[in-house]
């Protein structure tokens, strides 16, 4: 700041040095003036204004730095009350520009929140059309039509099981609700659902549950089961998906394995990163790099850790590690 404020001042600097010169070149040429006693008022003349400067610097300088250190969240009470008439213009700036930031957002909150709120409204309402449609399907006859057209419900019922989970994801914890759930009924529900696809993809499931209940949030434990379940499935052919559950250090661990595409050991740790596909398979369309993103943001409040083990070519393997009891007063959702 001293830097700072000496070039702010160099040309008032300036000037006083000229004077102090221009004083002692009328004392050299003029000898009827003294030379010495003008050099004695120069000296103290530098002194004094020396003085005068510090004095200022402190003065000046205050409602600056407090403007440098002011964190940029639109609170004012920190910043120094201005004294000076520029200073007073400076402030009167920042809290016209801060009032209007602030106005801005409000208002920029306010569509937001009625967006989403429109969009969960949408999102409920096309899931009545959307039961019709499956009680429909139930009736046809032509067995490939039925399985076809299940197929392109299941996608329409992820995709808005999707977005409505991602939506309501920012108000997650006033959305907690943490009891004993039945990792059996919650899996077998979830496995029902996606079962006219894996039908067709000859995919079929091993289901070994040594620890059958879990303190935890069913919705969203059943958001996170279906998301890896649905990629399970995806990218794996004609081959068994193995669920087993377990305690390990006084700890209930569910374990999800494939034996499908598998997952490049450089993209492992970025699979959890919003967008991210894949660098291996990147044409890949149908993967839109969010259902594993959404899966962490969802665990982290329910304290469960997510363990990823896979090898190109050869399967994935998710372990869910679920929390102990003592674990959940931090969750204030509760």
């Amino acid at each position: 700041m001293i830097k700072t404020y000496l070039k702010e001042r160099r040309s008032w600097i300036f000037l006083f040095i000229c004077l102090q010169l221009l004083v002692l070149f009328t004392g050299y040429i003029d000898t009827a003036i003294g030379f010495t006693p003008l050099l004695y008022i120069v000296f103290l003349s530098s002194l004094i204004f020396m003085i005068f400067l510090c004095f200022r610097y402190h003065k000046e300088t205050k409602f600056y730095s407090e403007l440098i250190e002011w964190e940029n969240n639109l609170d004012l009470t920190n910043i120094a009350e201005a004294d000076r008439p520029f200073e007073k213009i400076i402030e009167q700036s920042i809290v016209n520009q801060t009032e209007l930031l602030k106005q801005t957002i409000s208002n920029n909150l306010t569509a937001v929140e009625q967006e989403k709120d429109e969009l969960l409204s949408w999102i409920h309402e096309v899931k009545t059309p959307l039961t019709a449609m499956h009680l429909m399907i139930d009736r046809i006859d032509d067995v490939v039509l039925k399985a076809q057209l299940a197929h392109e419900w299941l996608r329409i019922h992820l995709l808005l099981d999707s977005q409505l989970h991602q939506r309501r994801l920012p108000f997650m914890e006033n959305d907690l609700y943490i009891e004993e759930t039945d990792l059996k009924a919650l899996l077998f529900k979830e496995i029902k659902t996606l079962q006219t696809w894996c039908m067709q993809k000859g995919i079929g499931f091993e289901v070994e549950l040594e620890a059958t209940f879990v303190l935890t949030d069913a919705k969203w434990l059943g958001f996170i089961i279906r998301q890896l379940l649905t990629n399970a499935v995806k990218y794996s052919e004609e081959s068994d998906i193995i669920i087993k559950s377990f305690l390990e250090d006084k700890r209930t661990k569910l374990m999800i394995q494939d034996f499908g595409r598998g997952i490049d050991s450089k993209d492992l740790p970025r699979i959890f990163e919003k967008g991210f596909t894949s660098t291996t398979v990147h044409h890949d369309s149908a993967s839109t790099g969010m259902g594993l993103y959404l899966t962490q943001k969802i665990a982290k409040p329910l304290l469960i850790h997510i363990d990823v083990i896979s090898e190109l070519g050869v399967g994935t393997t998710f372990t869910l590690t679920f929390p102990q009891k003592n674990e959940f007063g931090t969750i204030s959702g509760m």
